[in-house]
This record gives structure tokens, C-alpha cells and sequence, in this order.
């Protein structure tokens, strides 16, 4: 049988729908507002979690729903896509709750992989470091032993949502290896363990989930903490980012249709010269170009997806690069556009749109830059040599 993937099964829909439905009993107002007020969206991760959608990736002999990232990226569309998307989805089961299911022991995944599926335990993800950027291969945060425990050294910035964990998945490097290739090491690490701190990032974004820099002041941990091998090479890392990939598409993807919504909403009705705007087509073109584009960066996300859940980790790493570069200029545009579809009223609290301008450019951005992706595609799909 062909698997034609953008053609959802009834399951497949029946779930998006039910996503959508909970999704909307909260909305973009409460998303603002909780952003607005320094808060986090507790109460709608508690339910998401609760009803399986945080977890749906994840395996069901540890309390996830069996699942893939095709349904994880669902679920974060259609989050997205009604006003609400949570980063820390594509952090807490993407990236760590992947990982973790892949490599850790089955201590690690009864211990850590039941909260995550239902939302009681969040964990973030420190990879960045300030002097790293988008070179991973510069990490210095190290891991010595001492005796039967680790001690971890060293810094990151940008890290989402650190405020809201219980643990943190740190890349670091073994002390051995501190120079040559990477070489990650994953650790563990409890938000609440000696040394182990944080402050803000203050940003210009509205968001309930923040930003830290994060500092590791010789941080105890015992040996269990260490996910996998101490020497995995690069794939053990890699096995997170694809989902990582494929979610920060889905959250750009839903992010333009909700621009595009209610743009729609309001051309259709608002009258100029006794005539609706949206029936020029100074205003329609824009609009329905946004709306290829959005569908077409949903279909390489849907690719990636596929791909990643039947064990294609090379073709999966292809599309989902270019289903986050896709779905983040598509959904920057569309919020543009949405913006000057309503003039002035783009730009008011009112109508929701302004607060996405800033959003949207985060996909662009994080969690890689489309200009690393083009570099990414330029030497594995095209065969170019590296510039770097």
C-alpha cells in the first residue's frame, strides 16, 4: 500500500479536530494575556497533557500515545494555528522526550518519559552557548568524572522556557574531548541542583515562555544522569533535531494560517467605496499567495514527518530543513500581509496580528537560521562545496 501521507487518515483528523477544539476554548486572548502578565499558560499545558496530546509521540509502555512526530506536528499546528502554540512542545517530547526514548536506559524512560507524555514534568533543552552560535562543534560546557558522579562546567544562552522545568537535557563534551569534533554527551540536569542557575533574557517577543541564559558552576550529578553513550558522536544529538525541525515548521505553519484567518475575516467585511476589500485584488492575490505557500510548506512537513517515523533519518534531515525554512518565510509573509490587509488595525491590540510580527521572525531564526539551512541544502542535497 502507498503511503500518501498529506492524505490524512480518519484518525488523523478526527485528532487535529479534537487539538483544535480544546485549543480554542483558550485562544490567542489567553495566550496574550498570560503572556502580558508575566505568566506561563500552566493550565493549558495541564490539559493537553492530560488528554494525550503532549505525549502522542511518545511510547505507550511509558505512558505515551504510541504514536509520531506526524501527530506530534499536528498537534502543534493546530495549536499554533488557534492562537496558542507552546515552544516548550518543541523542546519537552520532541526533542528530549525523543531522545531519551531512543538512548536512555529503561530507568531513564520510567523515571523521565511518563511526565513528559502528560504534561506533569517539563524539561528543557540546553544546547546554545554564547560563544558557540550555530557551531555546535565549539560546545564548551564539559563533563569531568569524580569518582562514580559527573561535574558539569560551563554556560548557554537562549534557553526556552527553563523557568517552567524540572530538569534540563544539557550537551556538553566530556573532558576528554575537548577539542576535534563534537563528541555530545547528554546529561540530566535538575533545575533545582546545587550550582545549576538562570536569569532572563528580556525580549521583545510576547510570549508566556521566556528565555535564560543558564550557568553550570560545577554541578554534581550522579552517573545515571549521563543519556546514553559518552562518546555516541553527533547522531545521538541529531536524533532530536529533525523533530525539532519538523515542530518549529508546525508551529510556523499554524502561525500563518491564523494570520491568514483572520485577515480573511476581516477583508470580507470591511467596506470601502460599498464594496468588501478583500474583493480587490490588491488584497485577494496576497492573501491566496500566502495560502500556496503555507499549504506547500505543510506538505514538506508532512514529508519530513513521514519520513522521520518510518526510520529515513537522512531523507527526514533533507525535508525537515526544508520544511522549516519553507513554513518560516512562508509565515512571515503571511503575517506581514495580514498586517497591512487590516491598515491600521493590524497594529492594534484588538486584533491579535501585531503581537506576531516579532513571532514570526523567530522562525526565520530558531531553532536554526534559514541561512544555516540554505548552507545545509547547498552541500548535502546539491553536493556544493562548504563555505565554512
Amino acid at each position: 500500500m502507498t503511503d500518501t501521507s498529506f492524505i490524512e487518515s480518519d484518525e488523523r483528523r478526527a485528532l487535529r479536530e479534537a487539538v483544535a477544539a480544546m485549543a480554542a476554548n483558550y485562544g490567542q486572548e489567553y495566550y496574550l494575556a498570560k503572556a502580558r502578565a508575566g505568566q506561563h499558560t500552566d493550565e493549558l499545558w495541564a490539559e493537553a497533557g492530560k488528554l494525550g496530546f503532549l505525549g502522542v509521540n511518545l511510547p505507550e509502555e511509558y505512558g505515551g500515545g504510541g504514536a509520531g512526530m506526524y501527530e506530534l506536528s499536528l498537534v502543534m499546528e493546530e495549536m499554533s494555528a488557534n492562537g496558542c502554540g507552546l515552544l516548550m512542545m518543541v523542546v519537552s517530547p520532541a526533542i528530549n522526550g525523543t531522545i531519551i526514548s531512543k538512548f536512555g536506559t529503561d530507568e531513564q524512560k520510567q523515571r523521565w518519559i511518563p511526565g513528559i507524555a502528560d504534561g506533569t514534568l517539563t524539561m528543557a533543552f540546553a544546547i546554545t552557548e554564547p560563544d558557540a552560535g550555530s557551531n555546535s562543534h565549539r560546545i564548551t560546557t564539559t563533563a569531568r568524572r569524580d569518582g562514580g558522579d559527573w561535574i558539569l562546567k560551563g554556560q548557554k544562552t537562549f534557553i526556552s522556557g527553563v523557568d517552567q522545568a524540572q530538569a534540563v537535557l544539557v550537551v556538553g563534551r566530556t573532558e576528554e574531548a575537548k577539542t576535534g569534533n563534537l563528541r555530545p554527551a547528554l546529561f540530566v540536569v535538575p533545575t533545582d541542583a546545587p550550582g545549576f542557575s538562570y536569569t532572563p533574557i528580556e525580549m521583545e517577543l510576547v510570549s508566556p515562555e521566556r528565555q535564560f541564559q543558564v550557568f553550570l558552576d560545577d554541578v554534581r550529578l550522579p552517573a545515571d544522569a549521563l543519556v546514553g553513550s559518552e562518546d555516541a558522536a553527533i547522531a545521538q544529538l541529531f536524533a532530536g533535531l529533525n523533530p525539532e525541525r519538523i515542530m518549529g515548521a508546525a508551529s510556523a505553519v499554524g502561525m500563518g494560517r491564523l494570520a491568514i484567518d483572520r485577515a480573511v475575516d476581516y477583508v470580507k467585511t470591511r467596506q470601502v467605496w460599498k464594496t468588501p476589500i478583500g474583493s480587490h485584488q490588491g488584497i485577494a492575490h496576497p492573501l491566496a499567495a500566502n495560502h500556496v505557500e503555507i499549504e506547500l510548506a505543510k506538505l514538506m512537513m508532512q514529508k519530513a514527518a513521514t519520513l522521520y517515523d518510518s526510520g529515513d533519518d537522512v531523507g527526514a534531515a533533507e525535508a525537515a530543513n526544508m520544511a522549516k525554512y519553507a513554513a518560516g518565510e512562508a509565515s512571515t509573509r503571511a503575517v506581514d500581509q495580514a498586517v497591512q490587509s487590516l491598515g491600521g488595525n493590524g497594529l492594534t491590540k484588538e486584533y491579535g496580528i501585531a503581537a506576531a510580527i516579532t513571532s514570526s521572525r523567530l522562525a526565520r531564526i530558531a531553532p536554526v537560521s534559514r541561512e544555516m539551512i540554505l548552507n545545509f541544502v547547498a552541500q548535502t542535497s546539491l553536493g556544493l562545496p562548504r563555505s565554512y
